[in-house]
Formats: structure tokens, C-alpha cells, sequence
């Protein structure tokens, strides 16, 4: 048997454990080990796997993702997210669609301090559902909106799957936080615009309230500087050189650990609990991780990566169109398979075909860090797109009283924004390269 018809066997077999829900962990690694050992024998694959584990979990970079994991923890149990929702809804609340706008703002400001999508929409549903609900506001906009927001917590930095892209292509972590703020925003700003518009065709889905008195306004306004301090603290720390990222996660893991502390929202077990679970996520991550990593080494064996980037330069189509392709294929699979699985087994194989490509004349770095932010856009679409979402799945486990199928049509409008913003972002890569010309 050839070495391409190992490959395309064990690629079909890993789709099909995770068709039978296998965990996916599992379901790279069982078809990659078979794999590397039909290939090379038992002696190799055993040698093999002495020794990947410990290559792969001492990678220095990678003691980001459970700094900014925890950081994350910090934040919820500190209960920011409560603090974020209250100062966005006593200023905007009292409009119509206001408290579903303020959803949204709450969600980009948390994922300052995040960087999981799941988590930023678990916990700002937590926090904004039950008031959404008490105003009136119709269950499709409200979970709709709750589930797009949280796909803020993976674009706006710090973001873990931008952390792991970084590492898999050997580029600037800094660089692609940077590159990634402008789109970031703009999905802030477009969900807005949806809101606003949704609101006024179908008024019915959303009620005004009382506005809130200036005084409780500046109160509310007050009780999120320490957000906004780490924020500056971390990423201007970043940005100015005083340290590196991993530094810059373990400060702003500290400072959110104080802060958690000083206002007497971080007890024992809150504090227990953020460890714990930091460490369940963490633990989540990196089997994904060696799961990947025997899938793409298998995969490497059998020159796939090789002959696909072969291929897809001797196509006889634009560049663009290529890229297209690719990013529809981040859609699809994000219907079926969660952000950093999608990232860990499918960049090691496209991203060099892609560099292979003359797209809009970008140098090398600067064409992986826009290609990172476009495959980041469009993971998050996956998130929340039909038949699955893994988005909606979240918020609905929250908020049962609401069917899912009015969820997915509450999602549609935001889908599109999300595919005028993926085409803006395709077409004018100055947008996402923009702060990097200023920062670097």
C-alpha cells in the first residue's frame, strides 16, 4: 500500500471517530500511531513515543496558554464579567436593543482578558441572560447575541488559538495580538450595527427600559478601571518590549489574581476552583496537542503536506480563490470539530501551501500573520454557524427555555456581517496589518 493511501485511510478514520464522538484527543492519535507504524514498524513508533510527549510539553511557549487560561479564571470568579454587563448596560440599556448591545461590549472586554471562546460566552450569558430575559427581550436575539459575542473571546487578545497558530508557523506572538485587535473591533462595532438594524425591523424582539441616573452610571463606569489597568499593563508591557508575552500572561494572571482578591470576590474555593479548572482546560489542550502532533508526523511521512502545497500552486486558479477555499473549509469544519483541534490538524498540512501562493504581493510574515487572523475570523464563524455551533450549544445548555432552532435563526444576521467583515478582511490585508506598521 502506498504511503498517500496510508494517509488518506488515516484521515478518514480520524473523521470517523469523531463522527462516533470519540473524545478528539484520541481520535488524531489512534489513526496517527497506526499509521506511523504501518508506515515505519514498531521499533520507530515506540521511539517515537518515548520521547514526543516530553519534547511537546516542555516547549517554553507554550506556558502562555495556561497563564492566560487562569487569567481568565481570575476574571470570572472575580466576578468582572457582572462588572463589565452593568456599566455597559447602564449607559446603553435604557436604547432599544441596548441591553443586547451591552452583551456585546461586555464580551469583547472580557475576552481582554480570556482568550476561549466557550468561556467568554458561557460567562457573559451567565451574567446577561437573566436580565435580558427579566426586560423582555425576545429569547432569539437574546441567546443569538450571547453566542456571537462570545466568539470575541478568541479574536480580541489575548487569544489562545492565536497563541497556538503562532507556535505551529514560528511566528510573532506580539505581531499577530496586534494584527488581530483592528478586525477584532470591527466585529464589535459590525455586531453593534446588527443589533441596532435587527432591533428596528423587529421591534418586538427587544423592549427599551428606564435609563439609569448619571451617578450610578459613573459608579458602574468605576467599578471596571482594574479591567482596563490590566489590560494597558499587559499589552502595553508587550507592545513596549518590557517583557515577553509568556511574562506579560504571568502579570496579568498576578494582577487579576490581586484584584480578584482585593475586592473580596475571590475566596477559597472560587480560588480552588479557578485552578482546577484552569488546569482541566490546560489538560484538554495539550492532549489535543499530542494528538495532533502524531496525526501531522504520520501525515509528514507520507509527504502529504508536500504534495498538497504542490498541488495547489500548479492550480490554475487566482490565489484568492484558493484562500477562499481554505477558509470555507474552516467553516465546515467548525461545524463539527472545536477551534484548537481545526488549527492543530489542519495548519501544519495548509499553511505552506498557502505561503506557496503570490497574494497581493505580502512578504512572507506578513502574509502568515493575515492568513492567522483570517483562519481566526473564520473559526469563529464555525462557532456559531448551523447545524452545530458549538457557541449555541453553550449558551442553550444556559438558557434551556429557549429552543435552539430560534437561536440559529437569531444568528443569521450576524453571519452576515461576519462574511462582509471575512471578505473586507481578504481583500484589503492592510486592515489587519495596520497596528503591526505602527507597533513594529
Amino acid at each position: 500500500m502506498s504511503a498517500t493511501a496510508i494517509g488518506l485511510i488515516m484521515f478518514g478514520a480520524m473523521l470517523g471517530l469523531m463522527v462516533i464522538r470519540v473524545p478528539i484527543a484520541a481520535a488524531m492519535f489512534i489513526p496517527g500511531a497506526l499509521g506511523y507504524f504501518a508506515l515505519t514498524g514498531a521499533d520507530p513508533l515506540l521511539n517515537l513515543l518515548k520521547g514526543s510527549a516530553v519534547a511537546r510539553l516542555t516547549v517554553y511557549e507554550l506556558s502562555v496558554i495556561p497563564l492566560f487560561l487562569l487569567m481568565g479564571q481570575f476574571a470570572t470568579q472575580g466576578g468582572l464579567s457582572r462588572d463589565l454587563f452593568r456599566a455597559a448596560a447602564a449607559f446603553i440599556g435604557h436604547i432599544r436593543g441596548g441591553l443586547a448591545m451591552a452583551a456585546i461590549l461586555s464580551a469583547a472586554a472580557f475576552g481582554a482578558v480570556c482568550g476561549s471562546s466557550v468561556a467568554t460566552s458561557a460567562t457573559i450569558t451567565q451574567v446577561a441572560y437573566p436580565e435580558m430575559k427579566a426586560h423582555g427581550y425576545h429569547g432569539r436575539l437574546s441567546t443569538a447575541t450571547l453566542a456571537t459575542g462570545g466568539t470575541l473571546g478568541i479574536l480580541i487578545p489575548p487569544s489562545v488559538p492565536l497563541v497556538i497558530y503562532a507556535i505551529l508557523t514560528e511566528q510573532n506572538i506580539a505581531k499577530l495580538f496586534a494584527a488581530a485587535m483592528v478586525p477584532g473591533i470591527l466585529a464589535t462595532l459590525g455586531y453593534l450595527a446588527v443589533i441596532a438594524i435587527y432591533c428596528r425591523v423587529r421591534p418586538d424582539l427587544a423592549r427599551p427600559s428606564e435609563p439609569t441616573v448619571w451617578g450610578e452610571r459613573f459608579r458602574a463606569l468605576g467599578s471596571i478601571w482594574p479591567i482596563v489597568a490590566i489590560f494597558l499593563v499587559v499589552f502595553g508591557g508587550i507592545y513596549a518590549g518590557i517583557f515577553s508575552p509568556t511574562e506579560g500572561a504571568a502579570i496579568g494572571a498576578l494582577l487579576t489574581f490581586l484584584m480578584a482578591v482585593l475586592r473580596g470576590e475571590l475566596g477559597f474555593r472560587k480560588f480552588i476552583h479557578a485552578l482546577i479548572a484552569t488546569a482541566e482546560t490546560t489538560a484538554m489542550v495539550f492532549l489535543i496537542f499530542l494528538g495532533a502532533d502524531m496525526m501531522n508526523t504520520s501525515l509528514a511521512l507520507t509527504e502529504m503536506p508536500a504534495r498538497v502545497a504542490d498541488w495547489v500552486t500548479s492550480l490554475p486558479v487566482s490565489p484568492l480563490l484558493v484562500v477562499s477555499a481554505v477558509l470555507l473549509l474552516y467553516v465546515v469544519l467548525g461545524c463539527v470539530m472545536d477551534e484548537l483541534s481545526m488549527l492543530l490538524l489542519t495548519i501544519p498540512v495548509i499553511f505552506p501551501a498557502v505561503m506557496s501562493l503570490d497574494i497581493w504581493g505580502l512578504a512572507p510574515d506578513a502574509k502568515a500573520i493575515w492568513f492567522g487572523v483570517l483562519v481566526l475570523v473564520t473559526v469563529g464563524i464555525g462557532l456559531i454557524m448551523p447545524p452545530v455551533g458549538l457557541n449555541v450549544y453553550v449558551v442553550n445548555n444556559l438558557a434551556p427555555d429557549v429552543p435552539m432552532v430560534e437561536t440559529y435563526k437569531g444568528v443569521f444576521p450576524f453571519l452576515a456581517w461576519d462574511l462582509l467583515r471575512v471578505l473586507l478582511l481578504l481583500f484589503f490585508p492592510g486592515i489587519t496589518l495596520y497596528l503591526i506598521q505602527v507597533f513594529f
